[in-house]
Parts: C-alpha cells; sequence; structure tokens
C-alpha cells in the first residue's frame, strides 16, 4: 500500500518531467511546408476515390456473379 501511495505522491513530479520531455522532442521535429501538405492531400484524395471506383465496381462485378449462380441453381 505504501508504494502506491508513493506513486501517487510522485504522479506530479513525473507528469511534469514527461511535459517537459515532449517540449524538446516537439522542437526536434521538421514540419512540413504548406506545398508539401497540399501536395500530399491531393494525393489522398486522388488515391481515396481511386479505390473508392475500384471497389464499387468489383462489388457490382461480385453481385451480378452471385446472382447469376443463385439463379443457375434455382
Amino acid at each position: 500500500m505504501n508504494a502506491f501511495l508513493e506513486k501517487v505522491k510522485e504522479a506530479p513530479k513525473n507528469l511534469s518531467s514527461f511535459y517537459g520531455d515532449v517540449k524538446v522532442e516537439l522542437k526536434k521535429v521538421t514540419w512540413p511546408s504548406r506545398v508539401e501538405v497540399y501536395g500530399t492531400t491531393i494525393v489522398v484524395i486522388v488515391t481515396v476515390f481511386f479505390f473508392g471506383i475500384y471497389l464499387f465496381l468489383i462489388d457490382i462485378l461480385l453481385k451480378n456473379v452471385v446472382n447469376s449462380v443463385f439463379e443457375f441453381f434455382r
């Protein structure tokens, strides 16, 4: 029980240390430029539309195949 109480007492100090470490690490980050963010956003949007259309067409194809199989065995 004493070990638990000691951990509870040290929590604010540990939290302060953690946030200090986070601040130091965030200063090391190389943030992307506006042009890089714009470019990668366009790539993501185009990729999502491409795969959305692709999966839509595959869904229609598989639906027709399954319906044909069911009709064949009817």
